[in-house]
């Protein structure tokens, strides 16, 4: 098998990196379509300064899930507005549905995330959910977005719960890459992990580590500092290239288990992802002291550290078992893991990340009281 990795076309992040779109978009073709949020089109937009009124841009608002009905409407439009470029501007699925949409019209396509909550922007893939919000499939464009756009403006009037899930879903980086190189497992590029691709996902979790905290502190008052910078970094550029070119194992196939449980909607796309981290260490035998230092950057950044912080506080034992065994589906990159990994013992690594939590959260309250 190949070594492989896979990379934006460009990454510009900074304060008003927006300024940059009419460029890219002149580089890459004359017409842009902008796919956005209502959101961004009624007051991201607007706030920027862009002038969209000389022809060389229109926009489209996104219908809210990255479903089949969604994308067949985008093919729609994407024919009607007779664009050479799109463009993606919003949350993960805005993001999703813009790379899928491109890809099947043959278009390149520019990311503009106006959150940092997951690594989205830079990979080429996508997940596709039912119309209802649950995961159906992962989806492979033919190239990564030809750019990808992150300004600093934007990204810090978010709320910090958007930085801290993309924390989440950053956190499964590393340890997936690593499950995958031990397991001599194929990445999402088709291939095995390149020594940059490894080296990339390890800097995304020392980056974490390192800053994590300090940034949270940034977003929750709406301040561009280093801290935060560094975090956008590893949330978008540091994870997504580093999950793609690293692979995937179990935090992610944990996570699409869950989306089977309705009580788990409304939370966001990385707190499951941490808690599949958690329940990945718990799984894999990892080393005390590692599993500790998790724990504690999920609870010093404010990550789920057990399943009643993802609504599953009274789920019965046949509801967890249903995410179990969408966790161990035959396609689920949990078999990137050592061993056979199966329902039951998913099963129990999810009691036991759920346990483990509960258990450093009653330490916490009794040494607060002493």
């Amino acid at each position: 098998m190949l070594n492989k990795a896979f990379f934006p076309g460009k990454y510009i992040q900074g304060v008003g990196a927006l300024d940059e779109l009419p460029e890219l978009i002149r580089l890459f073709g004359k017409r842009g379509l902008l796919l956005g949020s209502s959101t961004v089109l009624q007051k991201l937009l607007p706030e920027s300064g862009l002038n969209i009124q000389d022809n060389w841009l229109s926009t489209e608002q996104f219908g809210g899930e990255c479903c089949e009905t969604e994308l067949t409407r985008l093919a729609g439009v994407i024919a009607e507005r007779q664009c050479d470029v799109l463009i993606g501007m919003g949350g993960g699925k805005t993001i999703d549905a813009a790379k899928i949409a491109a890809d099947r019209a043959g278009l390149p396509v520019i990311i503009v995330p106006t959150i940092a909550s997951t690594d989205a922007p830079c990979s080429g893939c996508a997940v596709i959910y039912s119309d209802e919000g649950i995961f159906e499939s992962g989806c492979l464009q033919k190239s990564n977005p030809a750019a990808v756009l992150v300004d600093m403006n934007i990204i810090s009037k978010a709320p910090a719960r958007f930085l801290v899930a993309g924390m989440g879903d950053a956190l499964a980086t590393w340890f997936e890459a690593r499950s995958c190189i031990t397991t001599k497992s194929p990445n999402s590029c088709g291939g095995l992990s390149t020594l940059t691709g490894l080296s990339i996902a390890r800097l995304c979790y020392d980056t974490l580590i390192k800053y994590g905290a300090s940034a949270r502190i940034a977003a929750e008052q709406q301040l561009i500092t280093p801290a935060l910078e560094h975090i956008v970094e590893a949330n978008i550029l540091l994870s997504g290239v580093g999950f793609e070119s690293g692979g995937l194992a179990s935090a992610h196939s944990i996570h699409n288990g869950l989306t089977e449980l309705p009580e788990t909607h409304r939370y966001y796309h990385g707190e499951k992802v941490a808690f599949g981290t958690l329940a990945g260490l718990h799984l894999t035998d990892a080393e005390p002291d590692e599993i500790d230092t998790v724990y504690g950057f999920c609870e010093q950044v404010g990550l789920p550290t057990m399943l009643a912080e993802i609504g599953l506080e009274n789920a019965s034992t046949n509801k967890l078992m249903l995410a179990a065994e969408k966790a161990c589906a035959p396609t689920q990159p949990i078999h990137n893991e050592t061993g056979t990994i199966t329902p039951n013992i998913v099963f129990h690594a999810m009691l036991a990340a759920d346990a483990y939590g509960q258990q450093r959260k009653q330490q916490g309250k009794a040494l607060a009281k002493i």
